[in-house]
């Protein structure tokens, strides 16, 4: 089919959102600016997601899907999702849609010159406990990793698969997408995009995880960067 850009959707335990996904990612790729495919990838959900995915895959060619034996985690899910990656582009979306897929479009029109956009939430639509610990988990990120990003948590990025495929595997890898791109001389972007309520399901990062996760993921990022390998061939026979 000559696909362009594959959209992952990480899911876990999201029954009640799925069919939206469905709906809004398959209206979503009638008017995407490249040829879109949509890979599930089924984080060891225990709801019936599975049963789900399997039947939105069987009446839409546009989707795949992933199954994981047992819950490995967003990251995880992410990860797999770039190492099944078979387009030039790749990006991901939360299942619960309060990102809009229109807005990869946006996106899209900025990956030509670099090598990952990422969105930034405007007036977001969660409550304040969750707008302030997010705040000063980006603060924490920010002052390690010099990346210069507002919101590396916003659910809708594009990458260049390349690049992306490159990004070494650890928890929390979502957080520091920008500064994986960085540590391989890439260009980073972010750009406005909407912000909506959750209409179903439950949160699945709270307090805890948005505040103390982040700080120990910045040490982890530290250890990365000096061990981190890259190199330029400059000519070879």
């Amino acid at each position: 089919m000559n696909y362009q850009f594959t959209i992952i959707v990480p899911v876990y335990n999201e029954e009640d959102n799925l069919l939206r996904v469905e709906e809004e990612l398959l209206a979503y790729a009638k008017i995407a600016t490249k040829k879109t495919k949509i890979l599930l990838v089924n984080d060891g959900s225990k709801d019936n997601s599975q049963e789900l995915i399997e039947a939105i895959c069987s009446r839409n060619p546009e989707f795949t899907f992933i199954n994981f034996k047992e819950n490995r985690g967003l990251s995880a899910a992410i990860k797999a999702g770039f190492d099944f990656t078979d387009t030039p582009l790749v990006g991901y979306i939360d299942s619960d849609l309060q990102t809009t897929p229109t807005d990869f479009n946006i996106l899209l029109q900025h990956i030509g010159e670099y090598d990952l956009v990422t969105g930034v939430r405007s007036n977001r639509k969660d409550s304040f406990v969750k707008n302030m610990s997010s705040t000063i988990a980006n603060g924490i990120r920010r002052t390690f990793t010099h990346d210069g990003m507002d919101d590396t948590g916003c659910p809708l990025k594009v990458i260049k698969t390349d690049y992306a495929k490159r990004i070494p595997m650890f928890k929390g890898l979502h957080r520091f997408l920008p500064a994986m791109i960085l540590l391989q001389h890439g260009k980073i972007i972010q750009v406005p995009v909407q912000h909506f309520p959750r209409i179903a399901g439950e949160a699945k990062f709270g307090l805890w995880n948005r505040l103390l996760g982040p700080l120990v993921d910045c040490f982890a990022y530290i250890w990365m960067k000096k061990k981190y390998i890259n190199y330029e061939i400059d000519s070879r026979s």
